[in-house]
């Protein structure tokens, strides 16, 4: 099969990325959201991070425009009917993703690849809510989109060797690097990822290192690109702790449980660089 029309499914901080990497790869893109507003936002920000790549010298503008040119911003899941693979990047809630599911499958045509962004929760649970699970699979992306080279391509019992097939094809086309993963939570990079991350907020909590020296500790003694504070600013820490509650409701493993810290850092509203405070504070909204 081959794909020629994309629908993105949730244009937050993840979905934006994903419509750019599409339409920069040359698909024709269909970027849906619930309403105005948030699709506004979501296109605001795809122009944003387009305008920065032309200011960096990576983009020219010509070929700005032309990517701009393939997106296409609805609020109705009827304009998705005639893409070739829908891939959905709403919140991490099982409930939604599960009505979103079975809502797309009645709205796409019925050779429609549907595909999930989810970091954790089971892509079978959200293929068993539509008539095509043979046609249903993860294709995780990273954040931030337009730059993480990796995407993890998820199979659930039923998805079929064409679907997988396909979804490599479409990956390599993006330019990305595909990685097979069964549908188990967390994948491969969440399943290492976070019981990491849930240690380094547990450090913190406990008072034996300040924010600061774990950072720096794994940053120049693990050689990694950031710290594992810095990076649950970046990822959510809300995201951060929907990953983590729904791998210890798999599991049941104490490595998964997220901290108390981290709770109340996201009842408290400091969710990270998204909005301006988590770990750090970033008073112009980013790094």
């Amino acid at each position: 099969m081959e794909i020629k029309r994309v629908g993105v499914v949730g244009v937050g901080q993840m979905g934006a990325g994903i419509v750019e990497v599409c339409a920069r790869a040359g698909y024709e893109v269909v970027a849906r959201e619930v309403n105005e507003s948030l699709l506004a936002a979501g296109l605001d920000r795809i122009n944003a991070s387009l305008d920065k790549a032309v200011a960096r010298g990576r983009l020219t503008d010509e070929a700005r425009r032309d990517i701009a040119a393939r997106i296409h911003g609805t609020t109705a899941l009827a304009d998705l009917a005639n893409v070739d693979l829908v891939i959905e990047a709403v919140p991490e809630q099982r409930a939604l993703k599960v009505e979103l599911f079975a809502a797309l499958d009645a709205a796409c045509a019925p050779q429609t690849l549907l595909a999930t962004n989810t970091s954790s929760l089971s892509v079978t649970a959200l293929a068993a809510a539509t008539q095509r699970q043979h046609r249903v699979l993860g294709l995780h992306f990273f954040n931030p989109a337009p730059v993480m080279p990796l995407v993890e391509i998820v199979q659930t019992l039923m998805t079929s060797v064409e679907t997988l097939s396909t979804a490599r094809a479409f990956v390599a086309s993006l330019g990305k690097t595909a990685v097979l993963s069964p549908d188990t939570p967390g994948f491969i990079v969440n399943r290492l990822l976070i019981p990491y991350l849930l240690d380094a907020v547990r450090l913190l909590q406990d008072g034996l290192a300040t924010r600061e020296d774990i950072d720096t500790a794994v940053k120049l003694g693990l050689n990694h690109p950031m710290g594992p504070l810095t990076l649950m600013d970046l990822i959510g820490l809300d995201t951060c702790l929907a990953i983590a509650e729904s791998m210890y409701d798999e599991y049941r493993e104490a490595r998964f449980a997220p901290p108390p810290l981290l709770r109340r850092m996201v009842l408290a509203g400091r969710l990270g660089r998204k909005v301006g405070h988590g770990f750090y504070d970033y008073p112009d909204g980013s790094a």
